[in-house]
């Protein structure tokens, strides 16, 4: 299965697909995700989902950013329908988004009338933009020199969290935090949502960082001898993976609980 890049996303086609993914990956990593996500997409690709991950340039208007990688998806849809390559039956709609990807798909979820079978939200936070990009609070000091003009993003923290609760229409949600992720605040948004949505919000707390689902392949070749360093590369490959290994295993049985493993 190879990647394709289709109306401005990078596409994953599983021969007898069961669902679509719409993934919006972290702030930074953003821009190449068939890259920097590579193995956690393959991964749920190669358990038939079909996997539409779309790039983004991060900047203050994140409401801008979210009816466009909107946009792109759908018109992703479009093309694969019109192709005959998501088959005939209903799939349904689920959206992953890490980081910053989890903001987009909550504004896409409270401001655009879409269908979604659920979505789940990795690593959430929502920040100040003087705390989220620190180049900003520079760039703020002169603004407000010349013009008295404060730099934040578009809707802004509060912004947000109220649009979330009052218009957010995606009912069935998995909310993932990692153990030593210290810019989360997945916590606030699993009480609003479980507020909401009574029964319908999960709530997991997995072993890794907030670069786990970053987790990329390291190719290790042992020489022909087994020997004591090829011990310790081993391990370090199995350590490595062990959290991408659980996050991609979580994700897996919340989409498709009846599916092996």
């Amino acid at each position: 299965m190879d990647w394709k890049e289709i109306s401005g996303n990078w596409v994953l086609l599983p021969q007898k697909p069961i669902g679509i993914i719409h993934f919006l990956g972290g702030a930074f990593v953003a821009t190449a995700p068939h890259i920097t996500y590579r193995l956690l997409l393959e991964n749920t690709a190669e358990k038939g989902f079909v996997v539409i991950a779309t790039p983004f340039v991060n900047t203050l208007d994140h409401t801008a950013i979210a009816q466009q990688v909107l946009l792109n998806f759908e018109r992703v849809l479009v093309r694969l329908e019109d192709r005959g390559l998501l088959g005939k039956g209903y799939l349904p709609i689920y959206g992953i988004g890490h980081s910053m990807g989890c903001k987009l798909h909550l504004l896409i979820g409270s401001l655009f009338p879409v269908e979604r079978a659920g979505n789940i939200l990795i690593s959430f936070n929502n920040y100040a933009a003087r705390d989220a990009i620190p180049l900003v609070e520079q760039l703020n000091t002169n603004f407000q020199f010349n013009s008295n003009f404060a730099v934040e993003f578009t809707p802004s923290p509060l912004e947000t969290t109220k649009l979330v609760q009052e218009q957010y229409n995606v009912r069935r949600n998995l909310l993932i935090k990692f153990t030593n992720d210290t810019i989360d605040q997945s916590a606030a948004l699993t009480e609003l949502l479980q507020k909401r949505f009574p029964g319908m919000v999960t709530a997991q707390t997995l072993p890794g960082n907030h670069l786990t689902p970053l987790g990329q392949d390291v190719k290790w070749q042992p020489g022909k001898e087994f020997n004591p360093l090829d011990a310790i590369g081993q391990w370090f490959k199995q350590e490595m993976y062990r959290d991408l290994h659980q996050l991609k295993r979580t994700i897996l049985f919340w989409l498709n609980p009846l599916s092996p493993l």
